[in-house]
């Protein structure tokens, strides 16, 4: 069956000398792999650099549902960057976004509302002119929402301790360990409330924005079974002062 979608790059893994294994979270099938032949000489199509993560593109394949790795027969950029090659904070929100997503997404099928999320993201990132240090607390939260498990903070009112595995407040501490205490319960509330456009309005010094990640990536271990460490947060705790 012949497809024609737009999908977005995940990772991209070297196989050989002249070959790649790329993740996808396509438009219309949601994860694929593919096998990707890059020739040697410039000429050719399947430029290696057009697998960078985050990379917005247009593919045209012949679907096989049987195979584990389907083959392109034709790949174009959907969405050219502007900045987010040249920024270093840019290239390394993208690359965290990146191993995220390839976590988060591993059994997701056809999802047009979170593949717009995702897409309208990127886009947004690289052409962001102000302050983006907390972009992706905003993405990992709102990303909660579309795959299903965000954390209901409407229930703050009752209780001052976060509970993580239920997800809300809870009025006392609870019998397990994977609970914020109330400085961290409170903040979870205001990040809640931001949005790309907002979130420069919320200050935080660079251990404060990293508790905040380490919270919710505890959050989504979880919630997602066999979401692991993550490799790219070491760099990005060295981002933002």
């Amino acid at each position: 069956m012949e497809i024609k979608t737009s999908a977005i790059v995940l990772q991209a893994i070297k196989y050989g000398d002249s070959q790649l294994i790329v993740d996808f979270f396509t438009e219309k099938l949601g994860r694929l792999s593919f096998m990707v032949r890059v020739p040697k000489s410039s000429k050719g199509k399947m430029k290696r650099q057009l697998f960078q993560p985050l990379m917005v593109l247009n593919l045209e394949f012949d679907y096989r549902p049987k195979s584990n790795l389907q083959r392109l027969r034709d790949v174009s950029i959907q969405i050219p960057f502007s900045d987010i090659p040249f920024s270093p904070y840019k290239l390394g929100i993208s690359m965290f976004l990146a191993e995220l997503l390839s976590y988060a997404t591993r059994h997701e099928q056809a999802n047009g509302a979170l593949y717009l999320f995702i897409q309208d993201s990127i886009e947004w990132l690289d052409h962001a002119k102000g302050a983006i240090a907390n972009f992706h607390i905003v993405f990992m939260i709102q990303l909660s929402f579309h795959l299903g498990f965000m954390p209901n903070i409407e229930s703050g009112m009752s209780g001052d301790y976060f509970d993580l595995v239920d997800g809300c407040f809870a009025a006392h501490v609870p019998s397990h360990v994977h609970y914020l205490n109330k400085e961290d319960s409170m903040r979870l509330v205001s990040l809640f409330r931001l949005d790309y456009k907002t979130m420069h309005l919320y200050t935080m010094s660079r251990m404060e924005r990293n508790r905040c990640v380490e919270v919710i990536l505890e959050y989504y271990k979880l919630h997602l079974p066999g979401f692991p460490e993550m490799k790219s947060f070491a760099v990005l705790q060295e981002l933002f002062a």
